[in-house]
């Protein structure tokens, strides 16, 4: 196979309803996609989900931007190769850049699992035919406003809620869902908000009384000492997300016990095969995984679906419907929740198709290069 044409388009899409983490609050989302396409036309999809602002990562849609247009397109354009790993290979020697190395990485597996006449998951090993969704809730205004989104969700059939929490937006919101729905898989993640300190520790004992299925990344990134003297001191199992950048990183949190289940994001990970690659040596350790979402439109949504699908993606993902957040995606159709549950799609690649014309009706930005 041999890459003739990549087209990139910077989308702008607002939220249904906008989203308040530890660092900020967004109502609408500008992502990269990428669209590779082969000598005989056919085409492969990728979505580079990186925040407009470095709050999450360093990375942001104009580093993004920049990094794709200057290294990542020159490196594909007119490679000949046979397997996605063969052409992740071309990009190996750039340094950090996982959400746009994630977004290329998706396009190869996408085309390549068409190539083969295979849906995604069927080419990634996948081995389940539906995905169990969760929803992400941010920090609302109120009580009574997270009660209202808690609500919703519930009464759409999502099984788990995982609550954003921040220092002074913790127990008290957390109680307060918990004693309206005893029964509901519940966590919280706090995205490295907490200094490690004594009165830290405090809150977490006593979201530890919460019946929590997982507290996620309570501390700073890089600080796996203070998530392993945490987790050695509750019951309640930590989680780490943005700590885990690389394969080395989830060595060092099993060899010092730092968390005892993995959220895996494709894009932080830098693609489909870093996140594969996780998952296998997650399982071999025993630790249950899961997929994170960063809000991706339907084409980064399709690629955590079908990473959702390999076996020890044990617990509900981020794969929650298009409608939570967009009130038309880039897809067609959208990624459909019935009762929490996404069907694995089984046509050929990502199973859906680009709306190119509201792709690029949406698009603030285009850039195109051939062969």
């Amino acid at each position: 196979m041999r890459i003739a044409r990549v087209a990139l388009f910077e989308v702008s899409l607002p939220l249904v309803h906008s989203f308040e983490t530890s660092s900020h609050r967004k109502s609408s989302l500008q992502h990269i996609l990428v669209q590779v396409t082969d000598a005989d036309g056919r085409s492969g999809w990728g979505e580079i989900a990186s925040p407009s602002d470095p709050f999450y990562t360093s990375e942001t849609t104009d580093t993004a931007w920049l990094i794709a247009n200057r290294y990542l397109v020159p490196a594909v354009l007119g490679a000949t190769w046979e397997d996605p790993a063969e052409l992740e290979s071309t990009w190996s020697g750039i340094r950090g850049h996982e959400f746009t190395k994630a977004g290329f990485s998706a396009a190869a597996w996408d085309i390549h699992a068409r190539s083969q006449g295979l849906s995604l998951a069927a080419d990634l090993g996948g081995t389940r035919t539906e995905v169990v969704a969760g929803v992400s809730l941010g920090i609302e205004p109120s009580l009574d406003a997270l009660l209202t989104q808690v609500e919703t969700q519930v009464g759409a059939g999502y099984p788990r809620i995982k609550l954003k929490i921040a220092p002074g937006w913790d127990v008290e919101p957390v109680r307060v869902v918990r004693n309206h729905h005893p029964h509901l898989d519940l966590h919280v993640d706090a995205n490295g908000a907490y200094p490690d300190s004594e009165e830290a520790a405090e809150v977490f004992r006593q979201l530890d009384e919460q019946s929590l299925t997982m507290i996620e990344q309570p501390y700073a990134p890089r600080d796996f000492p203070a998530h392993a003297r945490l987790q050695r001191r509750i019951q309640t199992p930590v989680c780490l997300d943005e700590s885990v950048v690389e394969l080395a990183d989830l060595r060092t949190m099993i060899e010092l016990d730092a968390g005892r289940v993995l959220n895996i994001k494709v894009s932080r990970m830098g693609g489909l095969l870093a996140a594969r690659r996780a998952h296998d040596l997650a399982r071999d350790a025993g630790i249950p995984v899961w997929c994170g979402g960063m809000h991706e439109f339907g084409v980064g949504r399709a690629a955590n679906v079908a990473i959702s699908s390999l076996p020890n993606f044990t617990l509900p993902s981020d794969v929650s419907g298009s409608d939570k957040y967009y009130e038309r995606d880039v897809i067609v159709p959208p990624v459909v929740a019935e009762n929490g549950v996404v069907q694995v799609p089984d046509g050929p690649g990502i199973g859906y198709e680009v709306d190119i014309d509201w792709v690029r009706q949406n698009a603030v930005r285009t850039a195109e290069l051939t062969v």
